[in-house]
């Protein structure tokens, strides 16, 4: 055994709470390099009435690694514990002085999870397990009330461009709500609604009004309520990192330099704040001098902000934000922002953009969640063509193996945005591909959300392409499509399995691109196969038990002596499931 392969450490995603009764374990060894990984667990100050060993799973994989998991229920919420690691006759103990040959008696030299503290739990919003986001570009979605339309508003549907409006407003979404029920989403997320003279709103003028080519402060309100009457939650998006340069306060510093009351309210780091040889002298999103970027350990801003995050979620009820450039806002700013925001809201949804690793933000104190990026560039560079189904289970077992569950369970899992190409487009404009890549998502661990228009096929290539407007004209949309989107939204949210079950890959070898994987809790058991190739394939696994259905059409299918045999049309997928407990148990 390679024991430098080894780690564990008492602390991060390698040993949390779960909820207030259960403490989660992981540690990793080199892959395919033990049998297995035992769990020595107790109470140090009771060892003799309170031990018991556990087995644990090997729940994940990736190209150098095996991470292997349990969840503990201590008695009295403390926990001492050891693993022995295992391969053949060679056995090992991991403490918390080393790896050894033998182990000491128990609980000496073990690792510790003092105790498990409600106070300390990483909480993550119940509902967001179950929502199925839909992401709206306002300006983009439907243009309800003419009247309100900005100077110059081009005909609808015509062809984007960075500085063109189409007059989309928030009338618009209200009269189409029945459109997003009958989709089957339960929860929406908008980008920037506040005032800006951008048609995206990135560059804020004033936080606390929502632009009036939108509407108003009311109408939002409106829509929200509206939302919330027929189930659907509403999250925002806070672009806190930086402002417009039309901001007033920035303007202030424009106008009076070093002697502005604003001048610690940005990053000016010579006066006059301007720009020189297209480099301003004052730190700003990127290098866009229009987007100063906000001294978020000032103070003053600090508390402005603040209030603009508790305003929208008190006054106007949203559900929670969306936090435009996350990762380049100070980690004290958002620590004080996940108090007010939860103190407003305990259910709120915070989600970072975040576009890598993000476990410094999700460990309780900060986020509840992240764009998940990284699962989009997996997914779709797999479906496109570019792994092996061994290279592909290995990336989704490092990504799920980066976070808590909780977080796992909740993380945004998204497959285009405003700020990636269309979906569609992405995949060459082969539809089969798309629906694998959809039919992943939905039966894959987090939070999905469709980007507006990707359900009936809307195309587009980078900023602003991928921004069209929405198109209402039922003859121009791909209704087969949008079909098959509301068949695998009803799926996931009618199986609590495929929400919060567990996920594991079955079968993914080198050198082919099709897999077989399983979602599973205590009542309901799923299996999906994916044939990711351009020939007709047919996958075959074992499966000990007959009672499988499809899950799309309720046909029955039944393994052959043991091994269950699925074929496959090229890029088609099959998804199948089996009831652990009676049918009539409910899911």
């Amino acid at each position: 055994m390679l024991l430098e392969a080894m780690y564990h450490v008492p602390r991060d995603k390698w040993a949390y709470a779960y909820d207030t009764e259960t403490i989660h374990l992981r540690v990793r060894t080199k892959r395919d390099d033990v049998d297995y990984v035992v769990a020595l667990t107790g109470d140090k100050y009771d060892w003799q009435h309170t031990s018991y060993d556990i087995i644990m799973e090997k729940a994940a994989s990736d190209d150098k690694f095996d991470y292997w998991e349990a969840a503990v229920r201590p008695k009295y919420k403390r926990l001492s514990y050891t693993f022995r690691v295992s391969k053949g006759m060679e056995t090992v103990y991991l403490l918390d002085n080393g790896i050894r040959s033998e182990c000491p008696p128990p609980p000496n030299h073990f690792y510790e999870f003092p105790y498990i503290h409600g106070i300390d739990l990483f909480r993550v919003p119940p509902w967001a397990k179950d929502a199925v986001f839909y992401q709206i570009m306002t300006e983009r979605f439907a243009n309800g009330n003419p009247l309100i339309n900005p100077e110059g508003t081009q005909p609808w549907g015509g062809k984007p461009e960075l500085n063109n409006f189409f007059g989309g407003d928030l009338q618009g979404v209200l009269d189409h709500l029945d459109d997003l029920q009958e989709l089957g989403v339960n929860a929406l997320y908008f980008t920037p609604l506040f005032v800006s003279p951008s048609n995206h709103k990135y560059d804020i003028v004033d936080y606390r009004r929502v632009d009036p080519h939108f509407g108003d402060n009311e109408l939002l309100k409106q829509v929200v309520e509206e939302c919330h009457r027929r189930g659907l939650r509403v999250m925002l998006d806070a672009v806190f990192n930086h402002c417009s340069d039309q901001f007033p306060p920035f303007q202030d510093v424009l106008a009076k330099g070093e002697y502005s009351v604003y001048r610690d309210w940005f990053h000016v780091n010579s006066f006059p704040a301007e720009i020189v040889d297209g480099i301003p002298t004052y730190d700003t999103f990127g290098f866009y001098g229009n987007m100063p970027k906000f001294n978020t350990a000032n103070h003053e801003v600090k508390s402005y902000l603040l209030e603009v995050a508790e305003y929208w979620i008190k006054e106007i009820k949203v559900d929670g934000w969306r936090l435009d450039v996350a990762n380049e806002v100070d980690h004290h700013f958002w620590r004080d922002f996940r108090k007010v925001v939860k103190a407003a809201n305990p259910d709120a949804y915070i989600v970072g953009e975040v576009w890598s690793d993000s476990l410094t933000w999700l460990l309780g104190d900060q986020f509840d969640s992240v764009m998940n990026y990284p699962f989009s560039g997996t997914v779709l560079e797999f479906f496109n063509g570019g792994m092996d189904g061994i290279t592909f289970g290995h990336r989704i077992g490092g990504l799920l193996m980066r976070y808590p569950q909780q977080t796992n369970e909740v993380v945004f899992n998204l497959l285009g945005s405003h700020d990636t190409p269309r979906l569609l487009t992405v995949l060459g404009e082969d539809k089969r591909k798309l629906k694998l890549t959809v039919v992943f998502l939905f039966t894959f661990m987090g939070t999905p959300c469709i980007y507006y228009g990707d359900e009936i096929g809307l195309t587009g290539y980078e900023d602003p392409d991928c921004r069209k407007c929405m198109e209402w004209d039922q003859g121009k949309q791909d209704r087969e499509l949008y079909d098959f989107y509301r068949m695998m939204i009803s799926l996931r949210k009618e199986h609590k399995a495929l929400r919060e079950g567990r996920f594991r890959i079955l079968q993914a070898c080198e050198h082919d691109p099709c897999i077989v994987y399983e979602r599973a809790d205590e009542l309901i058991h799923f299996t999906v196969w994916m044939n990711n190739s351009p020939q007709q394939r047919t996958l075959s696994h074992p499966m000990e038990t007959s009672d499988w259905l499809d899950a799309l059409t309720g046909e029955a299918v039944a393994p052959e002596r043991g091994m269950m045999n699925v074929a496959l049309e090229p890029y088609e997928y099959r998804i199948l499931f089996r009831h652990i407990v009676e049918v009539g148990s409910n899911d």
